[in-house]
């Protein structure tokens, strides 16, 4: 069979027998090509002939060209349901990439702001316009209780406890309780009393923050607004919504929080995901001794 023909066989399997996703129809059909066209330029070999050492040609070549160990990676993976596929078709009796075992990628530690690069961003929104109040208050809250882009932006008005300063977040099913310090209190208070009425485009509204149509906020309206503040705080760092989250529950670690407690605010449901920030703060250590012991 034409390498052509083995391609479009294994789209109609993942399509009509796998269910695969969008996605993932486009990424192995992807790696699957680019295994074809270097078969087709650098081996006498085809799709049903390549062998175990075919294969193992391909990775290193991959390797050689200095691509990401997620990258090659994720063409094993390609190959290796793709063969399976074959497989299964009975068009070969055995799987050259059964042997093929990828490396593990090294989970990349989150970017954090120091505590003087939180000040900067929160500082940016001017509370001379409702804008800036709402602006003002959402970065506020972010920060002071690590919740989720997505957690901030769904919270309802009936959420919020200025009186005990806690907010009521609502994930998977759950709910949990978060305090918050004072100046996000009264920068949610302000907003909340001084602009808000007037920014909400019907009088039930029940969205804590709008935007400029009176509705609900969006998760590309926050995106872009964080990246405003990023910009004219002069901030390098790639700051992503994302960002200020990691800060909250690593500054916290920093000083002295039990990781228990974080994982709760967090609302991590495995304490794992809540001990990478141990990982970034015993590193960050790390690089402080480097650079500052003398002898170091």
């Amino acid at each position: 069979m034409l390498n052509s023909e083995i391609i479009e066989l294994f789209e109609n399997y993942l399509i009509n027998e796998k269910k695969a996703s969008a996605n993932t129809l486009s990424s192995y059909l992807r790696d699957v090509r680019q295994f074809a066209d270097y078969l087709e330029h650098n081996t006498d070999k085809d799709i049903v002939t390549a062998d175990e050492k075919t294969l193992s040609d391909y990775e290193a070549s991959l390797k050689a060209k200095g691509k990401s160990v997620s990258t090659v990676a994720r063409s094993i993976a390609s190959l290796k349901n793709l063969y399976s596929t074959l497989c299964i078709k009975q068009i070969i009796k055995s799987s050259p990439a059964a042997k093929l075992v990828p490396e593990k990628s090294k989970p990349k530690l989150p970017e954090i702001l120091t505590s003087k690069e939180v000040d900067l961003l929160l500082e940016q929104p001017r509370c001379v316009d409702a804008k800036g109040y709402r602006d003002k208050a959402m970065l506020e809250l972010l920060y002071a209780t690590g919740i989720r882009v997505t957690e901030l932006i769904d919270l309802n008005m009936s959420d919020i406890n200025l009186a005990a300063g806690v907010i009521r977040c609502h994930s998977r099913n759950k709910e949990r309780y978060i305090p918050m310090y004072s100046a996000a209190v009264k920068a949610l208070s302000d907003y909340i009393n001084l602009v808000r009425p007037q920014m909400i485009a019907m009088p039930d509204e029940q969205s804590l923050f709008v935007n400029v149509s009176g509705e609900r906020m969006s998760r590309q309206g926050f995106w872009k607004l964080i990246k405003h503040y990023q910009k004219m705080a002069g901030i390098e760092k790639d700051i992503t919504p994302h960002t200020l989250r990691h800060s909250f529950a690593a500054h916290l670690l920093e000083n002295g929080a039990d990781i228990h407690a974080i994982q709760e605010m967090l609302g991590h449901a495995d304490i794992s995901s809540t001990q990478v920030y141990s990982q970034l703060v015993k590193k960050q250590l790390k690089d402080v001794y480097n650079k500052a012991h003398p002898r170091a």
